[in-house]
């Protein structure tokens, strides 16, 4: 069975993690919570909680065949921590997807080499996916290698398709 991490850190956005969540469980793969500490309740931007299942430290790129980054302020919190920084920089280095939507690609800009990619995520986030290097573009899914990114709720339905196809 493949496996998927998708990352969680308070202010989460609730629609970007449970949609995600439960359309990759309905596909057959196995679905992690990752979060800077295991067991632990985040809550969303909204007051809702869901507790992770792995901490970043103990997971190691090598076993995960995708991960997820959802958007709401939770990226700027993922990257502050090291041990989620390098499991994201780790899956890149692997060419493994990583899937981010709305405020997401922060987390890729902090830790993915996105030199020359076409990505996209929430407008105002526009400036800092440029400066990263990468080629801003207002589409509701652009995968470029590795690289899947959205840019805000009503595009999960693309995303979440663009994530099936490209774990297999």
């Amino acid at each position: 069975m493949k496996k998927v991490a998708v990352l969680i850190e308070n202010f989460f956005d609730e629609k970007e993690l449970i949609y995600p969540y439960y359309r990759l469980k309905e596909a057959g793969y196995e679905v992690h919570l990752v979060g800077s500490e295991k067991d632990k309740a985040y809550t969303s931007k909204s007051g809702f909680t869901e507790k992770s299942t792995h901490s970043s430290k103990e997971v190691n790129a090598k076993d995960y065949d995708a991960v997820v980054i959802p958007g709401g302020y939770s990226p700027d919190h993922m990257r502050r921590n090291k041990d989620t920084l390098n499991f994201v920089r780790e899956m890149d280095k692997l060419g493994k997807p990583i899937a981010a939507i709305c405020h997401g690609p922060w987390m890729m800009a902090s830790c993915c080499n996105l030199k020359g990619k076409k990505l996209t995520g929430f407008f105002s986030i526009k400036d800092d996916i440029v400066n990263a290097g990468a080629e801003y573009v207002d589409a509701e899914v652009v995968v470029d290698g590795n690289l899947i990114t959205s840019r805000n709720p009503n595009d999960l339905p693309a995303f979440l398709k663009a994530i099936i196809e490209k774990i297999g």
